[in-house]
């Protein structure tokens, strides 16, 4: 009896203590605080990745498709979880206590953080990302690292099924292995005025 009593006391003397000690993401909601919200679509004229949007998935961005979603069976009513929907260029806009925030992982590849973490991996990159509004569109940039914005890079070097996103850097590890495999592009953009597109992107 004395000891559960003792761990019941423990208990509740810790449990506020780890609790502040946790990491927290702050997340800046784009209808509450003004921040701009949109949705990102790539431009290179004559090549097969022109207009094809920015879509999220495996915790890395690809070009085309549909983005990978999740909700939890207790969540009334989930959001569609139909598009890929940034917040100022540095987190997604999601309804997932503690956001998911965007950054540029050490092969350099735009990444973004699971849900209900903070982690990244050593050596990751977190900017500067730019946001610079326009119409009909505006553009999303990323400069970190001596990039000058971001490009594709495919899968494969001959008829490429998918497109993965990079910072536009040197030395970048693609999957092909050879950056020039990579084709730079304009990462356009177009304001979401909308609500919160998903839970969380996986």
């Amino acid at each position: 009896m004395k000891i559960a009593v003792f761990l019941a006391t423990l208990f509740t003397t810790l449990l506020p203590l780890l609790a502040s000690a946790m990491p927290v993401m702050k997340k800046p909601h784009a209808r509450d605080e003004g921040n701009g919200a949109f949705t990102v679509m790539a431009l290179r004229s004559g090549s097969p990745i022109h207009y094809l949007p920015v879509q999220a998935g495996g915790q890395r961005f690809f070009l085309g498709g549909k983005p990978s979603t999740y909700c939890p069976t207790f969540v009334a009513k989930c959001p569609p979880g139909n598009e890929t929907v940034f917040i100022e260029g540095v987190y997604l806009d999601t309804e997932v206590p503690g956001g998911q925030q965007v950054y540029v992982n050490p092969q350099g590849a735009l990444a973004f953080t699971q849900a209900h973490s903070t982690f990244t991996p050593p050596g990751s990159s977190f900017g500067p990302f730019s946001y610079t509004p326009g119409q009909p569109y505006g553009q999303y940039s990323y400069t970190g690292q001596g990039a000058n914005g971001f490009m594709a890079c495919p899968d494969k070097a001959e008829n490429p099924s998918s497109w993965q996103v990079f910072a536009a850097i040197k030395n970048a590890t693609v999957p092909t292995g050879n950056v020039n495999d990579c084709l730079d592009f304009v990462a356009v953009t177009v304001p979401y005025n909308w609500s919160i597109p998903a839970w969380q992107y996986v």
